[in-house]
């Protein structure tokens, strides 16, 4: 546990929770916090979960310009920035889109997992690899407003428990923990507000 550490954490939950009130800045602290990431998970062999937080941040500035569009978009229907915030979209999936989704998470993790084996000293290579790949999906799931992405984190944020005690990132592993719970909330929060589209 170190102060880059303590700042990635404290940045990754200003994120889950501006996100999960549709807060468009939660992009920003997205960003910083990856790029905090990325060094700490090279330095201990997790090079899949490094290699991520170039994704992460390329899906940050993705969002931040879908969130923008989507508010604009809304305002050009002549709402207030404060209704256009609650007014947002939320999508869901149909149960084929998620059997699709998860028959690829399952193929591509467990041909990185193997590569990562087979050509590097990767730690865990098959649980970086199936963390990395639901994540990926994940986070692009958030770009889209789509409501499933809560209950996606909530695996992932439990299988990278383990994985980040397994390494002595305690800070990281707690603030996993801690993501649980986080998505569970923004799970319910969202679907609030997804019941409330369908009824209006």
């Amino acid at each position: 546990m170190n102060a880059v550490e303590v700042c990635a954490v404290l940045l990754a939950l200003a994120y889950v929770i501006l996100a999960i009130q549709q807060r468009r800045i939660c992009w920003i602290a997205a960003i910083a916090s990856a790029m905090l990431y990325s060094h700490i998970f090279w330095q201990v062999s997790l090079y899949l979960e490094a290699v991520l937080q170039i994704f992460y941040i390329a899906m940050a500035l993705y969002g931040w310009s879908a969130w923008g569009r989507q508010l604009r978009d809304e305002h050009s229907h002549h709402q207030s920035h404060d209704q256009a915030h609650d007014q947002s979209h939320i999508q869901t999936w149909t149960g084929q889109q998620h059997l699709v989704a998860c028959i690829t998470i399952v193929s591509l993790s467990l041909i990185l997992g193997w590569a990562m084996q087979e050509w590097t000293d990767a730690a865990l290579p098959f649980f970086d690899a199936a963390t990395t790949v639901c994540a990926l999906l994940a986070t692009w799931m958030v770009t889209q407003r789509l409501l499933e992405n809560w209950l996606y984190w909530i695996a992932i944020n439990t299988v990278s428990i383990g994985l980040y005690l397994s390494r002595d990132l305690s800070l990281t592993a707690a603030l996993f923990a801690g993501y649980v719970i986080l998505a569970i909330v923004g799970y319910r929060t969202w679907r609030r507000q997804w019941l409330r589209q369908h009824n209006a």
